[in-house]
């Protein structure tokens, strides 16, 4: 069986790859790696979700941050915000803390399982591409780890592909949600919605801030605090 990016030490070759991305007028560069996720290229699940991020502010959590994708255009584009970043992948956080120093960010960088070293503490924004692979039972548990961490307004974002169990984990998150509010990203045309939660365009769907890419189901959710 192949080795997971979600491994703590990879034991898998180093080699590594560059990879560079616009985001929000910053121009960006990164060197990735095997042994983590994504290597050489911005995923498509977490373009979208950087793309239906609000503006970021106060105290930001990166969870799962593999090379650092997310925390460090967050940081690049909001460089008042905190970032954190954190990961079980010891390679992993080797790349985000040279890819922060190559970007001209700071960011805390340190070693996690989920979101068991940050537990005390409380965020503004939590947002994950979450390793879905891990299991059924893990994501759930930093699913509700991270909803209980938010600050008051605080807001938990994330993407998953249809293919990799979305529509199952927005049924079970859906239970827990009594109000809603809506964001959506401007590359996508205004049209009617199916239903209060969920916006169609094509083979697309966009449940809170949701959104997919053409043949592929990715949920990007967003749970206040409010609503916990």
């Amino acid at each position: 069986m192949a080795e997971q990016y979600f491994t703590a030490d990879p034991t898998c070759e180093s080699k590594q790859v560059p990879c560079s991305f616009v985001y929000r007028g910053h121009g960006l560069n990164f060197m990735t790696d095997a042994g983590v996720f994504s290597k050489g290229e911005l995923d498509t699940g977490t373009r979208l979700l950087l793309d239906a991020l609000p503006d970021v502010y106060g105290d930001v959590l990166d969870l799962g941050c593999g090379w650092g994708a997310i925390g460090v255009a967050v940081k690049k584009k909001y460089p008042a915000a905190h970032v954190t970043m954190v990961d079980v992948n010891r390679r992993a956080l080797e790349l985000c803390r040279f890819n922060a120093v190559r970007n001209g960010i700071t960011a805390e960088c340190l070693e996690s399982d989920g979101m068991a070293e940050v537990m005390e503490r409380t965020f503004d924004f939590i947002i994950t591409n979450p390793p879905i692979r891990a299991s059924k039972p893990v994501i759930y548990r930093m699913f509700a780890d991270a909803a209980s961490r938010l600050n008051p307004g605080g807001a938990l974002y994330l993407v998953i592909r249809k293919q990799q169990g979305a529509e199952m984990y927005v049924s079970s998150m859906e239970k827990t949600i009594t109000s809603r509010s809506m964001k959506e990203p401007e590359c996508f045309p205004a049209i009617p919605p199916k239903s209060i939660t969920i916006r169609w365009w094509k083979d697309n769907a966009l449940l809170y801030i949701s959104t997919c890419w053409t043949k592929r189901w990715t949920a990007t959710i967003t749970m206040p605090k409010s609503i916990m």
